[in-house]
This record gives structure tokens, sequence and C-alpha cells, in this order.
């Protein structure tokens, strides 16, 4: 105990040492209160004192929590009004080049993009080459951000957003003769910014930096804004891209996004259609990598000043055969699901109705059987839960913050859609077996998905099985002093073997039933990431709120539901790792 008091005591006062005259001013209220405390610290780290555990972590995070207010200053008020300013000039951009084709274009858009990507890239190249290499710069690092699995989607997502920029290249290249060059520059930028961003979110997505905090929060938030715009135009292109637009509605332009050039401009090479209809396919992981490089973002951005204790994140490893029967269903869940997609797919677009309907009718059915298991699995999941008695986390944490506050408000638009869903067919009466098939759909989804939350924000919100074995130890270590001599000379001994012995029950269902909802999940967002529109092919909501208004609320709704899937299956592979 005395060691830790004196390490805190160490790093408290390098911090203050090293204060510029502004810091200064901006902390100045909080040293009277600061030195208090670090009295108290050092009163409890003295050899004539008892040591105190309890009480010396309450004064420890209190110093913590003194010294960020002392790092805030006005860089956080700043930061968020480049990041709304952004945030909004980027969606009247996007929203207008969609909606008109005179005033402001597609190629508007992109230079304003193409100006996002520059200045963001110059910073994050500033930050790698001059913050980051500063004397105490980056003291602390925060062990719960970035995990190296949810690098690695990151990274992979990289390289598919990377690949379909190489498609678009080579698609508007063969249009240079006859379109403006800006639509080849914008993916040429796209592609350099996203080996930059890849590589500085890669390496230093754990960073609390405490030097120049100001001007990193707000190229955090550049970094952020920038994101989040070039995410609003891809769901806008994509969801124009796969709304099929009756005769009524040719006044809506959308021209600019499906290259219709027409005969006035023909491609100068033949392979354009080609790599078009592949750059179409990549755009689901374009889309994500840019939310998830939003969130990473973000934790950065909160992590800016941030004083955290030097312990390291548990160290879990990834056993599949720990389980058997969820993932094992869950991969026949899968398999089943993209056989009944590709046969949607296929048959949707054909002219036969008896064909048409029959898609409709497997898609439906396939998936009340999908939501209808996860509920079921999600039910005894929360059983479980109950009949756990883990400790909820109490430790300050952005990156437990950001997944149920991204879990919670991206399923609103699921829940948007499938209310509006229910609506239109108890309006109408649900007459027909389609009708009655959507209607279960809708109600079980619904269902599923405020089970589904419940489980996750707890599995998130739980202290780690093998966290509370350890302290279950400790707790008991003052009647066995031999034992605590062991726990610190063989920790690392203790934790491999004790991943050896056999899962309790507990732990087991919980983890067969989160690889279950993970693999589930998966296939819930293949299908519409990859352009499923059951909306727009049966046409009861389209008759009931006019094609106008239920397509303003899918192609809302439907981007933050896709992105619930995958940020689903995110959290529920966290969840399963710490059950």
């Amino acid at each position: 105990m005395r060691t830790v008091a004196q390490k805190m005591l160490r790093t408290c006062n390098k911090l203050f040492n090293r204060k510029t005259r502004n810091d200064v001013v901006e902390g100045h209220l909080s040293n009277i209160e600061t030195a208090a405390h670090m009295d108290n610290i050092q009163h409890l780290a003295s050899p004539s004192h008892q040591p105190n555990l309890e009480a010396a972590r309450e004064d420890v995070h209190h110093v913590e929590a003194v010294l960020e207010r002392a790092h805030h200053g006005g860089g956080w008020l700043l930061s968020g009004i480049i990041c709304i300013n952004i945030l909004i000039l980027g969606c009247a951009l996007v929203s207008g080049s969609a909606f008109n084709s005179v005033a402001i274009t597609a190629v508007h858009r992109q230079i304003f993009l193409i100006v996002l990507l520059v200045l963001t890239m110059l910073w994050m190249l500033f930050y790698t080459a001059v913050t980051s290499r500063m004397d105490q710069a980056i003291v602390f690092k925060d062990s719960h951000a970035g995990p190296v699995w949810l690098r690695g989607g990151f990274l992979v997502f990289g390289l598919l957003s990377l690949l379909m920029d190489i498609f678009k290249i080579a698609t508007y290249a063969g249009y240079l003769h006859c379109d403006s060059a800006v639509k080849v520059a914008f993916p040429v930028v796209q592609a350099v910014f996203l080996i930059v961003q890849t590589f500085f979110l890669w390496t230093h997505a754990k960073d609390c930096v405490q030097l120049h905090t100001n001007f990193t929060r707000c190229g955090l938030t550049l970094t952020l804004s920038t994101n989040l715009v070039v995410w609003m135009a891809a769901v806008t292109e994509e969801s124009l891209h796969q709304t099929e637009i009756p005769d009524l509605y040719v006044n809506v332009s959308h021209k600019m996004y499906r290259a219709n050039y027409g005969d006035k401009c023909k491609c100068s090479h033949s392979a354009c259609d080609t790599f078009k209809e592949a750059f179409y396919y990549l755009y689901p992981f374009n889309i994500e990598y840019s939310l998830f490089a939003s969130a990473l973002a973000y934790v950065m951005w909160k992590n800016v000043g941030r004083l955290v204790e030097d312990h390291s994140h548990p160290h879990v490893k990834f056993r599949p055969k720990e389980v058997c029967f969820g993932p094992l269903t869950g991969i026949l869940l899968v398999v089943a699901g993209l056989a009944t997609f590709i046969m949607y797919e296929v048959d949707i677009l054909t002219e036969d109705e008896e064909k048409r309907n029959l898609a409709l009718l497997i898609h439906f059915v396939m998936n009340i059987v999908i939501v209808s298991l996860m509920s079921l699995a999600t039910v005894i999941g929360c059983i479980v839960y109950r009949l756990d008695h883990r400790e909820h986390v109490s430790e300050k944490n952005p990156t437990r913050s950001l997944d149920v506050g991204l879990l919670v408000g991206s399923s609103i638009g699921q829940f948007i859609i499938s209310y509006f869903s229910i609506v239109a067919l108890l309006a109408t009466g649900a007459r027909g077996y389609l009708n009655a098939l959507n209607l279960s759909w809708a109600l079980l989804t619904v269902l599923q998905l405020g089970l589904q939350n419940y489980f996750i924000i707890e599995g998130l919100n739980r202290e780690p099985f093998h966290v509370m074995q350890e302290a279950a130890l400790h707790t008991n270590a003052h009647a066995y002093t031999e034992m605590s001599t062991v726990i610190e000379s063989n920790r690392s001994t203790y934790q491999l073997t004790s991943t050896k012995n056999k899962l309790n029950w507990k732990r087991r269902i919980l983890k067969e039933v989160s690889a279950f909802l993970l693999l589930a999940n998966i296939i819930l967002w293949i299908m519409p990431a990859f352009g499923a529109r059951p909306q727009f092919d049966h046409p009861t909501e389209i008759k009931f709120y006019k094609f106008t208004m239920w397509a303003a609320i899918v192609n809302i709704g439907l981007p933050f539901g896709i992105f619930y899937r995958m940020h689903s299956v995110a959290s529920l592979f966290e969840v399963y790792l710490f059950s």
C-alpha cells in the first residue's frame, strides 16, 4: 500500500512540475484541495499508521478528479463547437447533393470532404511526429480502450474500404474525358486517409495525452466529425442505390450516386460496370469502418488529460473449445440465413409475382426463426444473470460508457422501423399471410432488441469471473498469509492453471448464449447491409405512409439498425471473453 501511494505521489508531482503558465492558471483553484489530499495519501502511507486500502483508493480517485478538472480548461467547449459545426454543415451538403442536382452536386460535397480529410491527416501526422514524442506527453495508457480484437476488426474493415476506393478510382477514371476530375481525386485522397488513420488509431488508441491538450481535443473532434460526415455520405449513397424509386418520384435525383451518364458520357474502358457493382458491395464495410474510427476517436478525446490507475487490463484468451452448442447452432443459423438471403435477392427481382411473394415468405419466416431463437437464448442468459452474484464494475471507463450509449442509441433505428410497421399493419388489419408474418417479425424484433440490450449491458457491467475469484482469494489472505505470498509470486501461474479448470455451469451457459447471439447478429447484419429491403418490396407500409415518408423512415432508421447489429457483435464478443 505504501508503494502504491508513493508512486501516485511521484506521478502527481511530475504532472504539477511540468505545468506551463496557462496550465497553472487553469488549475490554480484546485491546488489547495489537491495538496490536502496528497497529505492524506502520505499520512496513510506512513509506517506509523495501519494502511487503509479503501480510504487510500478514495483519496487517489479524488486526486485524479481534481487533476482532470485542472486539465480540462476551455478545450472541451472549443472542440465540441468545432465538431457540431462540421457535422451540421456536412449534413446539409450531403442532403443537398442527394436531392438537388443543380445548385449542389456531388462534386461540391466531395470537395468539402477532401478538405476535411486533408486537415485531419495533417493533424494526425503532427500528433504522431510531435506531440506523442514529447517527454511526459503520454504518461498513462487506458488499458480498456481499443482492445486488440476491436482494432483487428477495424483493420479488416479498413483494408476492404481501401479496396472499395481502388474500384472507385478505376471506375471514375473511365469518365475523366467527360466528367469532373474531383470524382477521381476524392477516392485517391480517401485511400491515403484510410492508411494514415488506420496506423494512427492502431498505435495511439490507448493514449491519455497530457501535453497540447486543447489542440489534441480539437484534432480528435475533427477526426470524429470527419468520419461521421464520411459515414453520412456513404449511407446516403448506399440508401439511394438500394431504394427503388417509383416512376411517380422521378424528380428525386440520384444520378450522381449511380453514375448513370447516359449516352452523353461513356466509359473509356469495358470494366466500368464491373468495378461499379464491386464497390457498391463493399460499402457496408466502409460504413462500419467510419463508425469504428469515430468510436475510437471519441474514447481518445475522453482520455485527453485523464489520469488512470497503473494496472493492466485482464488478459483473457479466446478459447473456442470452451463451448460447443451455442457456436454450432449459430453457424447453422448463419448458413441457413445466407441461403435464404441469396434466394431472396434472386427471386425478388423477377417479374413473377408468385416468386416474389415466395421470396418474401421465406425471408419473413427466416427472420422470425432467428429473432425467436435469439429471444429464447437471451431470456436464459438473463435468468443466469439473476442467479449470478458477481458485483457490478464501479471503475470509471469511457470505453464501456460509449459501448452502452451506442448500443442503446443505435437500437432506436430498428425500434422506429418496427413500430411504424406495427402501426401500419394493425391499422390495415394485417390481412393475408405476408402481412401476418411481417407483423409477427416486427413484434418479435422489438422484444428481441429489449432483451438483448439488457443482456449485453449486464454483461459489460459485471466483474469478470476470474477477477472475482482472485478478489475472493485476496479477501481471505489475512487468514492465510502464506496464500497471499503465493499469489503475488506466482500470479501468472495461477491465471494459467485457473483457465484450464472446467467452467462452472453459469459461465458455460453465458458463454454459449453469447456465442450464439454473436453469430445470429452477424447474419442479421449481413442481410440488410448487402441489399435486403423487404420494407420496399412489401407494399403495405408504402401504401399506408406513402413512399416519400416511408423511404425517409427506412433510410434514416435502417443504417442505425445495421450498425446496431455489428456493434452488438463486438459487445457480445467482450461479454463472451469475460464470462
